[in-house]
């Protein structure tokens, strides 16, 4: 039913689900797993030796470390998981590595680090789940 799973990570609650969820249904249906953090560069700019560059850099750390992480949890389950640090704007990302991918699945947490409306949808996950030309399944 999968061949490729495609899972965005932040490292929310919301996100570690969805995490959760894909690694369940890669190990299900013998699927690859793909993981990707997107440091929203539209936000700082793009660095060019200023303090911007010092927050992006700490960004794209935070993001490797925690996909890494996100690897060794997949070795653990048996489940094969490639993953990438982008910069842009988080749903155009997705949508785009989903294309790149040909990802059959797209599993994304319904939140993010920086929603803070308890029970709505994050604004990432909405444009992803309206926007997609595959199924998205949010946790």
């Amino acid at each position: 039913m999968y061949d490729t799973i495609l899972v965005p990570a932040d490292g929310s609650d919301p996100s570690n689900r969805a995490v959760e969820h894909a690694l369940e249904l890669a190990d299900r249906y013998d699927a690859r797993v793909h993981a990707m953090y997107c440091v929203e560069t539209h936000r700082y700019g793009e660095p060019a030796l200023s303090s911007a560059e010092i927050v992006l850099t700490n960004l794209e750390e935070q993001g490797e470390a925690m996909l890494r992480e996100l690897g060794d949890r997949a070795d653990n389950v048996g489940v094969e998981c490639t993953w990438n640090v982008c910069h842009g704007r988080p749903w155009e990302e997705v949508q785009a590595k989903g294309q790149e991918l040909d990802a059959d699945l797209i599993v994304i947490g319904f939140q993010g680090q920086s929603h803070k409306r308890t029970g709505k949808i994050g604004s990432v996950a909405e444009r992803v789940v309206r926007t997609a030309d595959r199924p998205v399944l949010t946790a």
